[in-house]
């Protein structure tokens, strides 16, 4: 596989629809629509995406270690297809609707100002997770280690305390009704 390092993608030097296979390590991918591509088996490394359109990009064994993602539209995506090894990835102001984390660690991983709807939880390791600002309609947490994770400004979510480790998780006030959803609770 080829090495790309150092490089900045955007559309001034990108002009195919897919990327070549290789090695990505601290790229900048800005302003990229790469939707519907297959970067399985790709490796990125210390890389971030920048206002890209991501959705339904195909993830098989891609490697993500260190990837920062920024106003990226990333509908349909299933991170538990990415290599589990070094699996690190932190977002910010993403729409990651209709993805998949199921069975993903992303124990200390940083969520801030998300669209997470109908996003799969299920089974994820989200220890000492911070969900900042966030938006959960419809995502599932079940069998979930929610130990320590931050949800104090995330609305929207359904957290049943029977089925997910939540010891020392955060919740605010407001937002207390997430977690007594399932009792049919009127809460004035």
């Amino acid at each position: 596989m080829t090495n790309f390092d150092d490089i900045i993608f955007d559309k001034s030097n990108f002009e195919l629809q897919k990327l070549e296979k290789g090695n990505y390590e601290t790229c900048v991918f800005r302003n990229l629509d790469l939707s519907n591509s297959d970067i399985s088996g790709f490796n990125f490394t210390d890389c971030e995406f920048v206002d890209c359109n991501l959705s339904m990009i195909k993830l098989g064994n891609t490697s993500l270690n260190g990837i920062k993602f920024v106003n990226c539209k990333m509908l349909g995506l299933k991170f538990n297809h990415c290599n589990p090894f070094l699996f690190s990835v932190q977002m910010n102001n993403c729409i990651l609707n209709f993805s998949s984390f199921f069975k993903v660690s992303l124990k200390k991983t940083n969520f801030s100002l998300c669209s997470l709807h109908e996003v799969d939880f299920v089974e994820a390791n989200l220890t000492e997770t911070v969900f900042d600002d966030c938006d959960f309609k419809g995502a599932i947490f079940d069998h979930c280690n929610l130990e320590k994770t931050d949800f104090r400004t995330s609305y929207n979510f359904s957290i049943h305390p029977e089925t997910n480790k939540i010891k020392k998780a955060r919740f605010s006030k407001e937002s207390l009704s997430g977690l007594l959803h399932r009792y049919d609770i009127r809460i004035d």
